[in-house]
């Protein structure tokens, strides 16, 4: 399977299931001075999750470019030496 079929997949699961399919955000959040670039699925919806924004949906599915270079999950130190340690990757969210 190729990583296209496996996004397609994901996403055509979870809409079957009632979801939104939610397009990727930037990888540079606008708005948040909080973040250099999009570590995780979640944000962009943080303005949901802290009572901001509302959506015309209440379950969603994404696919979102993400990038970690420090922080919490920080294995950036892996990058190069591990053939599976990348800073940048796609994350499937529902």
């Amino acid at each position: 399977m190729t990583g296209d079929q496996i996004r397609d997949a994901f996403l055509k699961f979870f809409e079957s299931k009632g979801h939104t399919i939610v397009p990727s955000s930037s990888l540079v959040p606008g708005g948040d001075q909080t973040l250099l670039f999009t570590n995780a699925g979640m944000v962009q919806f943080k303005d949901v999750f802290l009572g901001l924004d509302k959506r015309p949906y209440t379950r969603a599915t994404t696919v979102q470019r993400c990038m970690r270079v420090s922080g919490k999950h920080n294995d950036l130190e892996n990058v190069g030496p591990s053939p599976r340690h990348h800073t940048f990757f796609e994350m499937l969210g529902n």
